[in-house]
């Protein structure tokens, strides 16, 4: 859904300064506005993430493994499979096994081990390391556009002019993902189950490596001769962040931590990415 947030933003930046075009054009202060009603929608969907966070029930094997309540867990199975009729071959008393309560003796302990401490730093770093770039990149798409000169306009009113840059900013983000990054997530959806999460996040980065090499290298000689060039290779580096690390570190952590610390450890690992974003802002 990232990708979709990601052209929403733009469609609402763009619908924005189409509203305020008068005012800018009569006053370009009128510009701070707009990014700060285009920041207050992006409230709107984070509110109802949070209304359906507190509401979902949580799952059976969360209120056993880290609430400890055995007898919920027990009714919630059941009453699940009430619900969809289904029996169990092996239906008979069963034996419940214990579960370390979470804490932060429990967590030193299980995390200290290198095979469990392994996996939280991979996810860690895999997360750290995507953040720079994607952030580093997305971030400053509107640098990016202007610096090839997409954005520029010749308008000798610079009101004018500064509305005119600003929409063809809008108007390049939104060709850019829905070009690229829209579709490198789908293209996850339709392979994350076949190939892996492993192999997608290898492949992601290897390529992005590649792209990032040649796009650096050849940034100047691309912005004087070959625009085209470089929003194809610009293109693949959104499509190939998705299909590929930016949509796996989201995935992986959720999966391959106990249910007791997989919120703790997906928030160790996103937290990392968020320092990776920080980084990319404030070192380059």
């Amino acid at each position: 859904m990232q990708g979709f947030g990601i052209l929403g933003s733009a469609i609402v930046a763009l619908i924005v300064l189409a509203a305020f075009r008068s005012a800018i054009i009569a006053d370009v202060s009128a510009v701070d506005y707009c990014w700060r009603i285009v920041l207050g929608c992006g409230a709107i969907p984070g509110i109802a993430a949070l209304y359906f966070r507190l509401t979902i029930p949580e799952t059976p094997r969360y209120t056993m493994d880290v609430e400890h309540d055995v007898n919920k867990a027990t009714s919630d199975v059941a009453n699940y499979l009430q619900k969809t009729d289904t029996t169990d071959e092996n239906d008979g008393p069963g034996n419940h096994v214990g579960v370390p309560k979470a804490s932060w003796s429990d967590f030193t302990s299980y995390f200290g081990k290198w095979k469990n401490g392994k996996v939280l730093l991979g996810t860690s770093m895999s997360w750290f390391a995507l953040d720079i770039a994607f952030y580093g990149i997305g971030l400053n798409n509107g640098i990016i556009l202007s610096a090839i000169g997409y954005a520029d306009t010749h308008d000798a009113d610079f009101n004018l002019r500064a509305y005119n840059s600003l929409k063809n900013m809008a108007l390049g983000n939104i060709i850019i993902t829905i070009m690229g990054t829209v579709p490198g997530y789908w293209v996850t959806v339709a392979f994350v189950d076949k190939w892996g999460r492993k192999p997608i996040q290898i492949m992601g980065f290897a390529v992005l490596t590649v792209l990032f090499i040649v796009m650096g290298a050849a940034f100047n000689p691309l912005k004087e001769h070959s625009i085209p060039a470089f929003i194809v290779l610009f293109t693949l580096l959104q499509f190939f962040q998705n299909f590929g690390p930016n949509t796996t570190t989201f995935i992986v952590p959720g999966e391959v931590f106990p249910t007791r610390y997989r919120s703790t450890g997906h928030g160790i690992s996103a937290a990392s990415g968020k320092l990776g974003a920080i980084v990319a802002q404030v070192g380059f």
